[in-house]
């Protein structure tokens, strides 16, 4: 009895073209974590967007269009590109201040995993054991707070001092005195420059926070500062002295 041939049909079934299939899950899958990075500062609801549309490409969603315009992915990433061109602009403009007025002695640039501080040592804006702003300080205060306003940016204050201890009907400890100055520039910012409050917030942290060792007299007055740090993120990491200057 002749055998049957095998009709070409049957040769090859369950070939290759899985393979296509499986190549492309892995390029979005691919692109899809890289998008996952270069979105990490956007809100929540952009980002639900970017899943949907992955989604939709998946084969996940059974089909249509996912998001009403394109344009709302890319949103993001043209706002962060923005906020950097800010930044850089702010910088220029407060080292050209520092540099016109004669202040490098005074106020330093530096930047940090949070954000650009701008850094008042103590004896620029207050008196010794004062938290009263100096009448001579208000003009550079007015001026930084006209270029950091320009930016949507939250804008963090905060008080520092050396290790000497102080004990006054005003302050009762460096705690109280830190605070104090923090607040007072807040306070100025607000009333004086009409800066929104919203984007403003001030902490004291007395000694311990210091950038020197308190050990010399030159160190001490470096510790007793005012830092203004225009924050790079929405929500503030925590203080983090470590950081490079950027008017040096």
């Amino acid at each position: 009895m002749p055998r049957r041939k095998k009709k070409k049909s049957d040769e090859g079934s369950g070939g290759s073209n899985w393979l296509t299939t499986y190549g492309d899950m892995m390029t979005l899958l691919l692109a899809f974590f890289v998008l996952l990075y270069s979105f990490s500062s956007v809100d929540a609801q952009k980002f639900q967007m970017v899943v949907e549309a992955l989604q939709g490409k998946l084969g996940v969603l059974e089909g249509g269009k996912t998001i009403s315009s394109s344009d709302l992915i890319t949103a993001g990433v043209k706002n962060n590109e923005m906020g950097l061109q800010q930044f850089n602009r702010i910088h220029q403009k407060i080292s050209k201040y520092i540099k016109d007025n004669n202040l490098k002695n005074d106020i330093k640039l530096e930047m940090t995993d949070r954000g650009l501080t701008i850094r008042f040592t103590g004896k620029v804006l207050f008196d010794l054991g004062e938290a009263k702003i100096k009448e001579n300080s208000y003009n550079i205060l007015n001026k930084i707070a006209g270029i950091i306003d320009q930016v949507p940016n939250k804008i963090m204050v905060e008080g520092h001092t050396d290790n000497l201890p102080i004990n006054n009907s005003k302050y009762p400890s460096n705690w109280e005195l830190s605070t104090a100055r923090a607040t007072n520039v807040v306070k100025h910012f607000i009333e004086d420059n009409g800066i929104d409050p919203s984007k403003l917030s001030a902490a004291g942290y007395a000694k311990y926070k210091p950038i020197r060792p308190n050990d010399t007299i030159k160190n001490r007055a470096l510790n007793r500062r005012v830092d203004v740090i225009v924050l790079k993120n929405k929500s503030d990491k925590g203080a983090d002295t470590k950081g490079g200057n950027l008017d040096e």
